[in-house]
């Protein structure tokens, strides 16, 4: 076991494709354990399986790592440390550690040369730091594939080597890989070299309780990015997955999670991912977002059509603020609702469809009477006393008034908007003023 004093963690993702929340929670609590024992974060690609690899993965990577706000102090690209692993592989053989072995190839294709681990034959524990210490007889191993040939080491071989010229000291990663552990100790351990400390993560289950995957929705990081979300509250949420601080608390900083993060307290079950609650915590960091934030992250989002409304303002803009934040889960439902139409009333006067018009079948004549005494009690309402709580407690007593509100409440909030669902009819009327209320009630009310 390693005795280097200096916590240096490691992500090593393979460029085969976009990965998803699953992945990068193994990334983020190696960085988070490095950040907060103040040691070292290293990024390696693993970009030797040149037939699985996929043009601009790695790139994506770089660019999920960044959006997170999880920086590497190192990065490493596996594919150009291949001659280093061809000297230990000849290393290796040289001491009587590995052989080459001449068997059938694979695809039928006549005999191949591959490298096989020669087994020791003994039992192996693994001191997982979640876990515990898991004892295995690598007997049943038999001699293990090192390297297709003396050019193209497979994973346990590689990712032995390239952990100890990296100087890693803590192997974090997910359950999945405690199966190669044995496989890889031995070799550290044929290598003379120190063999690092272990943590296997739990799964990252999705809301099906199956693991999270691709084949089953999960999304990536910069799809997560692109659809709206804050780097801030994906990572809050990626890192209470399987983790806790032994708290209540859930909403988190950056810096208070690294503050707080340490091994001891990831479970050793399966763990829950789900965009529900992920939408949670997204909208919880958008509350502590600053204003100006906000204002950048929805005119972002905004489509121009909205911005080209001739009664589109700065001032308007800073009204509707508000009434989005109340609606929306990530920024990029902004762009969602401007598409539906569902903004377009807060800027020009709606058509409206008259047969919608009255609540629960009620007959267009007792509509026009309860839309005429509400348009009665707000030109009652002063220029001055325009808000929307006086607009509100006003036709409120009206509509209290009635067996049920909607007969009174549903025509005037569709005057207002031509929906059937929108924000209420006192936010709509607030945020339009008395006079364009006024003018779109009695435009309702002549088509009856």
């Amino acid at each position: 076991m390693s005795n280097n004093t200096q916590v240096i963690t490691r992500f090593a993702p393979s460029p085969t494709g976009a990965a998803h929340a699953g992945s990068y929670r193994s990334a983020m609590f190696a960085w988070l354990y490095a950040r907060h024992t103040g040691g070292k974060f290293v990024l390696r690609i693993e970009d030797t399986d040149t037939a699985r690899n996929q043009d601009g993965s790695d790139t994506q990577i770089l660019e999920s790592l960044a959006w997170l706000g999880i920086n590497y102090d190192e990065l490493y690209y596996q594919s150009k440390a291949i001659e280093r692993h061809q000297e230990i592989i000849n290393e290796l053989i040289a001491k009587g550690s590995a052989y080459v072995s001449t068997e059938p190839a694979k695809d039928g294709n006549g005999m191949k040369d591959v490298i096989r681990f020669r087994n020791p034959n003994k039992s192996v524990t693994v001191h997982d730091m979640i876990r515990g210490d898991v004892t295995v007889d690598t007997t049943d191993l038999g001699d293990f594939v090192i390297a297709r040939t003396i050019n193209e080491p497979v994973f346990h071989l590689a990712n032995v080597i390239d952990d100890h010229d990296e100087g890693v000291t803590y192997v974090i990663r997910a359950e999945e890989h405690l199966a190669n552990t044995p496989r890889q100790i031995l070799i550290f351990e044929a290598l003379g070299w120190e063999v690092p400390h272990y943590a296997h993560l739990p799964l990252v289950l999705g809301p099906d309780k199956l693991k999270l995957s691709k084949r089953r929705g999960a999304l990536s990081m910069l799809t997560y990015r692109d659809k709206g979300y804050l780097p801030e509250a994906v990572l809050n949420c990626v890192a209470l997955v399987g983790w806790n601080p032994g708290t209540e608390q859930e909403i988190f900083s950056r810096e208070e999670l690294i503050a707080l993060f340490d091994l001891d307290r990831v479970q050793k079950g399966g763990a829950m991912f789900s965009e529900e609650k992920l939408n949670w915590f997204n909208r919880e960091h958008i509350k502590r977002l600053s204003p100006e934030k906000i204002r950048e992250y929805v005119l972002q989002y905004l489509p121009d059509r909205i911005k080209n409304f001739e009664t589109y303002s700065e001032e308007k803009l800073t009204a509707l603020i508000p009434i989005l934040i109340e609606r929306i889960a990530t920024f990029g439902e902004v762009t969602t609702l401007a598409e539906a139409g569902e903004l377009d009333f807060f800027f020009v006067t709606p058509t409206i469809d008259t047969a919608l018009l009255s609540f629960k079948g009620i007959e267009l004549s007792e509509t026009k009477v309860h839309l005429q005494q509400v348009q009665n009690i707000l030109e009652g309402i002063s220029e001055e006393s325009w808000t929307l709580d006086e607009i509100k407690e006003q036709v409120m007593k009206y509509a209290d008034s009635l067996p049920k509100r909607g007969p009174a409440l549903h025509p005037l909030r569709f005057s207002l908007s031509g929906r059937e669902k929108s924000p209420d009819p006192f936010t709509i009327s607030a945020f339009i003023g008395k006079t364009e209320t006024l003018a779109r009630i009695s435009t309702t009310l002549s088509r009856i």
